[in-house]
């Protein structure tokens, strides 16, 4: 089911599979607290963890059909691995969380 009006909001290209509905609904239930887990990585100082979550969120989104939120996750990921700036770290998470924000049913 894609919205192609409302760029504010993401939907799951797999939302309408009657197989995989309840599963996408989940994800997307699940969305605060991987959000809260970002964050709390970010606020420990935690490059290696907050490179991993990103990574799982990264994996996960494209397999619930939330393929927009691919790029943004694997910025994070590469900016944490990759020890770049606070910065800039905080730029890839903050948009991150803004992109995980938009996903709904």
């Amino acid at each position: 089911m894609t919205h192609l009006l409302d760029t504010n909001v993401y939907y799951s290209r797999l939302a309408a599979d009657p197989l995989l509905a309840d599963i996408v609904a989940m994800y997307v239930a699940e969305m605060p607290d991987r959000i809260a887990a970002l964050v709390q990585r970010w606020k420990a100082r935690d490059a290696q963890g907050l490179a991993t979550l990103a990574h799982q969120l990264k994996g996960a989104a494209g397999s619930h059909g939330f393929d927009q939120l691919t790029p943004y996750a694997a910025r994070l990921e590469g900016a944490a691995r990759g020890a770049a700036a606070e910065s800039e770290m905080q730029e890839a998470l903050d948009a991150l969380v803004q992109a995980c924000r938009r996903v709904r049913l």
